[in-house]
């Protein structure tokens, strides 16, 4: 899954030609607050469904929206208890609301309903109010009885005074994932996956002890359960209609079946039956069963995502996370992803990598560019630009994958940057010539990069006999972005890239290479705390690769560290040989996934991947600064409401384009409440 780059797309051409006189007017930027600015997206092609096709995204999306609490408790346990009572606030509050303190409150609030609780959407670290403890307290005492009592997941309960702790107490879950790698990064993590006192020792023996040694279709262990203890022994607790969230899934099963009516084909209908059947009994036999239904619906114009499905929010890289997204296929966009699918096995056999690593046939690999609908759980507010599913090698192997890019997320992120007055590109590119080259080509080819990196990357390359998925630990979730982000980067320079009409000229890959170094290195720090390490997999991966490459090519030249006027910027002088490096990485990154070599990947992330140079990370805030740009972007959702007739029967479906931030939050709050 590719998350959005430290923007490049400042002024592309390519968004600037996508824009008609009629988006123009259509306001993309519609908050911004600390850190962060909120976006709507406009769906393309609506009005040209069917009722029956707008039926189904309707349920599948009410399916999506469902799910929401879920990945509320997952992030921490606390978290559904503070969002319960901030929604409290704003719909019970009796006071001024004015004021500094009100003014406060109210982007802390916007801070957790963006990040599904108190710990920052991608840094991890958790954040705090800057109004004070006893004006939070007054706030509270106004909107509930006595000491309150707001209520989490699994009976947890707090009053008003163990709310306040848990939000103003700096000791208490400081990191959503723990980077400690030296402590215990379970125990630590306030992530709610696994049970109070359980330790990263005890999980890893208790799963150790399920593998199955040679099993040919391996079991994701873990995947949809919390770990705890009972009777001083470890066992799982399944999410599950009768287990954990039931009430939930219960309610996404409801939604499911009801869009199970309108599915444009039987593979459809197969797939959600499948969806149901594992939502009912925890089985996950019965989810991989799922997957290759679900990936063999290549022909259907509506899709889904709707599970536990990424693992990058546990420390040990098992647990999932509850994520949902609904979207329509971009059928004249899709020309270039089909392209490439259909090439597949030439990108295998050609990649530089040990043949031994290499799959000999590479099979199902369907790739299109959507246009989402509806975000949810961990895709909402933020989402990533790219997906490839599923996850399990042997699935992919053996059946196929679906890679998407989400084209209408893409266009928005790029309109709402033309209607910002800076840009990065401009701050941190070495001259002009640099500059205008990425205007040309830089929004094309982070699409193809895009597109390599959700098409054929995650889908490349297999793993030995006997070696499991999880071998690299919490290095798993970095090391694949990195293997996917590689094989990208390497074919954008490939001649038969210009061969098969998708790169435009033998010298764009440039304005990738070039962006991709500047911002692994440097530019994408904005995003993090001074003195704070780099912890979110996504841009440790990018770290990796661009601080590896610069260290490996410094005999050569081939990026170049120089300082103007007191300022830092890192030029790429030798394309053709860090194009090698990027081959060579790709090599040694496969090497490891395909061995499962858990001390060489420990080695790299932790070598390249973590630590900021200090004095470098102070410069980048403060030009960034000056820019008056906020580093992360997130967006609202579209409403999709029936049209009824005077018999109740829905003759069609509308689509608004909401603007107002917090006011779907608490909508959400309201709606879409189940735990």
């Amino acid at each position: 899954m590719k998350q959005l780059k430290m923007l490049v797309i400042a002024a592309g051409a390519v968004a600037a030609a996508a824009c008609t006189p009629k988006e123009n007017a259509f306001k993309y930027s519609i908050d911004s607050f600390a850190d962060l600015r909120i976006m709507r997206y406009q769906v393309p092609g609506w009005d040209g469904l069917s009722l029956s096709q707008k039926e189904y995204i309707y349920h599948l999306s009410e399916a999506a929206k469902a799910g929401r609490d879920i990945t509320w408790d997952q992030y921490c346990r606390f978290n559904l208890p503070v969002r319960h009572a901030i929604e409290a606030i704003f719909a019970d509050y009796s006071g001024a609301r004015e004021g500094q303190q009100w003014e406060d409150f109210v982007v802390y609030a916007k801070r957790v309903f963006f990040s599904n609780g108190i710990h920052h959407h991608y840094a991890e670290d958790k954040f705090f109010p800057a109004c004070s403890e006893d004006y939070f307290a007054g706030l509270l005492k106004d909107v509930s009885e006595d000491e309150g009592r707001w209520t989490g997941a699994e009976g947890l309960v707090l009053t008003n005074q163990e709310l306040l702790k848990v939000i103003y107490d700096p000791d208490i879950y400081p990191q959503r994932r723990s980077s400690n790698s030296a402590g215990d990064i379970v125990a630590e993590s306030a992530v709610n996956f696994y049970g109070e006192g359980v330790t990263r020792k005890e999980v890893d023996e208790f799963y150790d002890a399920q593998a199955l040694a040679g099993d040919r279709h391996p079991v994701s262990y873990g995947l949809n359960s919390k770990v705890v203890k009972e009777d001083g022994k470890l066992v799982e607790k399944k999410w599950m209609v009768g287990g954990i969230y039931s009430s939930a899934i219960e309610r996404i099963c409801s939604e499911l079946l009801k869009a199970r009516e309108f599915a444009e084909n039987e593979l459809q209908k197969s797939a959600i039956d499948k969806l149901v059947a594992y939502y009912r009994s925890g089985d996950l036999r019965t989810w991989d069963e799922y997957n290759i239904e679900w990936v063999r619906d290549t022909l259907g114009t509506v899709d889904y995502v709707n599970g536990f499905i990424e693992d990058y929010d546990d420390p040990l890289g098992r647990k999932a996370t509850w994520e949902g997204l609904v979207n329509i296929k971009d059928a004249a966009a899709s020309e270039r992803t089909e392209i490439l699918s259909a090439n597949a096995q030439w990108f295998e056999d050609h990649s530089p990598i040990d043949p031994r690593f290499r799959k000999s046939e590479c099979k199902g690999i369907s790739a299109k560019v959507i246009n989402a609908v509806a975000l949810a759980g961990a895709t909402y507010p933020s989402t990533p630009i790219g997906i490839n599913l599923p996850n399990a090698d042997w699935i992919r192997k053996e059946y196929g994958s679906k890679s998407v890019t989400i084209a209408n997320i893409t266009h928005a992120y790029n309109a709402a940057a033309l209607e910002q007055p800076n840009s990065v590109l401009a701050e941190f590119a070495w001259n002009k010539a640099e500059i205008e080259f990425a205007k040309k080509f830089g929004d094309t080819m982070d699409e193809i990069h895009t597109d390599l990196h959700e098409c054929l990357g995650h889908g490349s390359g297999q793993l030995l006999p006997g070696v499991s998925s999880t071998a690299l630990g919490e290095y798993q979730s970095t090391l694949e972005e990195a293997r996917a982000d590689l094989f990208g980067l390497y074919y954008c320079a490939d001649p038969k890239m210009v061969e098969l009409g998708i790169v435009p000229d033998k010298d764009a890959y440039k304005a990738e290479y070039a962006s991709y170094i500047r911002n692994g290195i440097m530019t994408q720090f904005t995003r993090v705390e001074l003195g704070k390490k780099n912890t979110e997999a996504h841009m440790q991966n990018r770290k990796l690769i661009a601080e590896w490459c610069y260290e490996k090519g410094l005999a050569g030249n081939v990026i170049e560290k120089r300082v103007r006027d007191g300022k830092t910027y890192f030029v790429v002088n030798d394309y053709k040989a860090l194009r090698g490096l990027f081959g060579e990485l790709l090599g040694e990154i496969q090497r490891i996934k395909s061995e499962g070599d858990y001390e060489a990947g420990k080695a790299l992330v932790e070598t390249y991947a973590v630590n900021i140079d200090p004095e470098l990370h102070r410069e980048v805030l403060e030009r960034y600064q000056k820019l008056n740009l906020k580093p992360y972007g997130g967006f609202v959702n579209p409403d999709i409401k029936p049209v009824l007739d005077a018999a109740g029967k829905a003759v069609d479906f509308e689509i608004s384009y909401p603007d107002d931030y917090l006011g779907q939050m608490l909508e959400y709050g309201i709606k879409y409440r189940t735990l």
